[in-house]
């Protein structure tokens, strides 16, 4: 599997960890910067947000790559529940693909530190398939 992540997970510092060889998508990793810094010794909402958000669209990319759905998707609604404070220290993520309808994609996220069975925080996210120019990946 050879993703290219978007430009925004470079912003963030996010790269891929572990390829997803053995699974259906890849571990992604943020490690822990000044400008990610939220309120004192924690990471910012907005920081974890954006790993849940570039784990569900390498899930995606992983899947449709693999020639199991169209070529194109968009997000069309996200849901973000934070669990616990991140700290100053790396942060992984990794999506799984839970649904695929016709025109409609459904991806669950966790986002972990030291340990995956202690989520900082879990998402569910919603993606438009299609390919059409209204569509975007």
């Amino acid at each position: 599997m050879s993703i290219t992540l978007p430009p925004y997970a470079a912003a963030l510092g996010i790269i891929i960890e572990a390829d997803g060889a053995g699974e259906d998508a890849p571990v992604l990793r943020m490690d822990f910067a000044d400008g990610l810094s939220g309120r004192p010794g924690n990471l910012h909402g907005g920081a974890i947000a954006g790993l849940l958000d570039m784990a569900a669209w390498a899930s995606m990319r992983a899947m449709l790559d693999a020639g199991e759905g169209p070529a194109r998707f968009k997000p069309i609604g996200i849901t973000i529940d934070y669990l616990r404070g991140g700290k100053h220290r790396p942060t992984y993520a990794r999506g799984r693909v839970t649904k695929v309808g016709s025109r409609v994609a459904t991806v669950v996220v966790e986002a972990w530190q030291e340990e995956r069975s202690k989520p900082i925080a879990a998402a569910r996210l919603h993606f438009m398939l299609g390919r059409s120019e209204a569509a975007e990946s």
